[in-house]
C-alpha cells in the first residue's frame, strides 16, 4: 500500500556493498519520496574500531555528498549517513560533530543511523530496549554506551560476532527473524537491530509480529529519520510500527 506523500529526496550515504538494495525496495513501498544512494569508500570491510573510524571520516562523507551530485540525485531535502557502527564508534559528541560536518557540506539537514535509533525510540516513547547486534562484542558495547548517553537502557545485548558487512548481508530472512526474537528481553519495549548491512526492509511487519513489539532496524530508522528531517514524516503502512504514525514534533539534535 502506498500513500500520497511530499515529493522529497533523501540522499543516502552507504558504506560498501551488503544490504543497499533495501533502499530501492523502501522507495517502492513509500510511493513518492526518492532515496538516491551512493556507496562511500570502505578501505576495509571490518567491524573493527579502527576500520569503522576510517569509514566515518569527514572526508569520506564529504566525497559521498559530491558523488550524490555527480550521479544526478538533484536537490536534496536531507542526507543520512546510513551506517550505525561508523557513527556510534565516535561516541555521542564525536557522532554529533560528524553530523554537523556532513550538514555543513550538504547544505541540508543531516543525520546518521545512530541518532536515528535514538530519535526513533523517543518517537515511540521507548526507554528500555534489547539489542541484537551482528558485531563483535567490543563494537556492540559501544552502541550500548551510545544509547546510554541518550537515556536508553539496554536490558539485553546479543552480539553475533560477524566481522564483515558482506557476510551480514547474506543472512536469510528466517535467520534475521530468529535473531531478533532471540535478542528480546521480557521487559524491553523494543528490540534494536543496529547494522545497516542487514536486510530488513521486506521484513518489518513480520519482525514486529514475530517478536510481539516494535523491532527497529538500521535501514528502517535511517529512512524514517531522513523523511522526518525533510518534513515528510506521514504515516505509512508496511514498514513496521515506527512508520505507523508520524513523529510527534521535533526530537533529537542530529
Amino acid at each position: 500500500m502506498t500513500v500520497d506523500t511530499p515529493a522529497v529526496t533523501i540522499g543516502i550515504l552507504y558504506p560498501g556493498f551488503s544490504a543497499e538494495d533495501d533502499y530501492p525496495r523502501a522507495e517502492s513501498l513509500l510511493g513518492g519520496p526518492r532515496l538516491p544512494l551512493v556507496h562511500t569508500e570502505m578501505r576495509e570491510d571490518a567491524h573493527r574500531v579502527d576500520a569503522l573510524l576510517d569509514i566515518g571520516g569527514d572526508d569520506v562523507l564529504a566525497e559521498g555528498v559530491e558523488a550524490l551530485a555527480r550521479n544526478g540525485a538533484g536537490p536534496l531535502d536531507a542526507v543520512v549517513w546510513a551506517c550505525t557502527s561508523g557513527s556510534f564508534v565516535f561516541g555521542r559528541e564525536g557522532a554529533a560533530a560528524q553530523v554537523a560536518a556532513l550538514q555543513a557540506v550538504a547544505g541540508v539537514p543531516a543525520s546518521s543511523t545512530s541518532f536515528a535509533f535514538v530519535d526513533a525510540c523517543a518517537s515511540l516513547g521507548v526507554t528500555r530496549v534489547a539489542v541484537g547486534a551482528t558485531y563483535p562484542d567490543d563494537v556492540a558495547e559501544r552502541f550500548v554506551a551510545f544509547l546510554a548517553a541518550a537515556g536508553i537502557e539496554v536490558l539485553a545485548l546479543s552480539a553475533r560476532g560477524i566481522v564483515t558487512a558482506a557476510e551480514v548481508g547474506t543472512l536469510p530472512p528466517a535467520a534475521v527473524q530468529e535473531f531478533a526474537a532471540a535478542a528480546d528481553h521480557a521487559q524491553a519495549q523494543a528490540v534494536l537491530l543496529p547494522d545497516t548491512a542487514l536486510h530488513t526492509i521486506g521484513l518489518l511487519d513480520a519482525l514486529d509480529a514475530r517478536v510481539g513489539k516494535p523491532v527497529l532496524t538500521a535501514n528502517q530508522v535511517s529512512i524514517w529519520q531522513g523523511l522526518r528531517l525533510a518534513g515528510a514524516d506521514v504515516a505509512r503502512a508496511g514498514l513496521g510500527s515506527l512508520f505507523a504514525h508520524p513523529a510527534l514534533g521535533p526530537i533529537g539534535r542530529a
